[in-house]
């Protein structure tokens, strides 16, 4: 894995692999695999219609290829974008465990499935890992994971290259179905379903009311400006209402509170703000 200008392959040109593609060549050539005629030619003009937007310099090339032969030769990272289906990406795994080049990473897109579910489909699972992406280039997040055999050097490789092609990586640090943010945004899901089954309010006033109190200020530094001794309150209330509630975060907040870190008020909670 030298820093040689190889090419970077995407599997699968549908709307997210084409946004995926389109970052990568800000730092590079990249080749996009898909079998269908009409999905490559809607890559390649979406790339060549967006990629000026993104960068004065000169960028890499796009170059489309319909079998993934051609466009997994000489890649230092290959990255599965197929359809959400277990079958399907070990199937595309075990044939990119043949052809890749040996030192190639190999990556899944998958939304789901922890790049574990996908180790018995390759020969050597230190070169494979999850890459995560949402919707760049509006979205530029990025969740990389181990599948628990990675090995350390492509974790670290991947969270140093990625910010040079515009995105913004998190190293998620144990498996989780879910990664980091969907974990989060579905109890938030969950939460805004229930508000409407029970009747509290319409799925309308639920946007309008979410839209009015978001202010891009993430929930961990809203806890600490609330008071995590708060927080705790009003968190044992909930179980004490919903009993089947995991005891994991108010364990923390317990932990947390018996230590001093009330939040702002303290000077420390989640963050350290300072005395004073």
């Amino acid at each position: 894995m030298s820093d040689n200008p190889r090419p970077v392959a995407v599997i699968g040109g549908g709307t997210l692999g084409r946004r995926i593609a389109l970052m990568f060549c800000t730092g590079g050539d990249v080749r996009l695999v898909d079998p269908a005629a009409e999905q490559r030619e809607a890559a390649a003009e979406y790339v060549a219609r967006e990629l000026p937007r993104l960068t004065d310099a000169a960028p890499g090339r796009l170059t489309v290829y319909e079998q993934i032969t051609d466009g997994v030769a000489d890649a230092w990272l290959v990255l599965e974008c197929v359809p959400e289906r277990l079958d399907v990406k070990r199937a595309v795994f075990t044939e990119l465990d043949g052809l890749a080049p040996a030192d190639a990473i190999l990556a899944t897109n998958s939304s789901s499935y922890p790049s574990s579910n996908l180790v018995e489909a390759i020969s050597n699972p230190e070169r494979l890992v999850n890459l995560h992406f949402y919707m760049p280039p509006a979205r530029r997040a990025v969740e990389v994971m181990s599948c628990g055999q990675t090995d350390p050097a492509v974790l670290d490789r991947l969270m140093a290259y990625l910010p040079t092609v515009g995105l913004d990586p998190f190293l998620v640090r144990q498996e989780s179905v879910g990664f980091i943010y969907n974990r989060i945004w579905a109890a938030i899901k969950r939460e805004a379903l229930a508000v409407v089954e029970e009747g509290v309010a319409t799925p309308e006033e639920v946007d309008r009311i979410y839209a009015a109190n978001e202010r891009g200020v993430g929930p961990f530094a809203r806890m600490d400006g609330v008071g995590l001794d708060v927080v705790l309150d009003i968190e044992e209330h909930y179980a004490a209402v919903r009993p089947n509630l995991p005891e994991g975060p108010r364990r923390l907040l317990r932990r947390l509170i018996g230590d001093g870190r009330l939040g702002r008020k303290s000077g420390r909670g989640f963050y350290d703000y300072g005395v004073g």
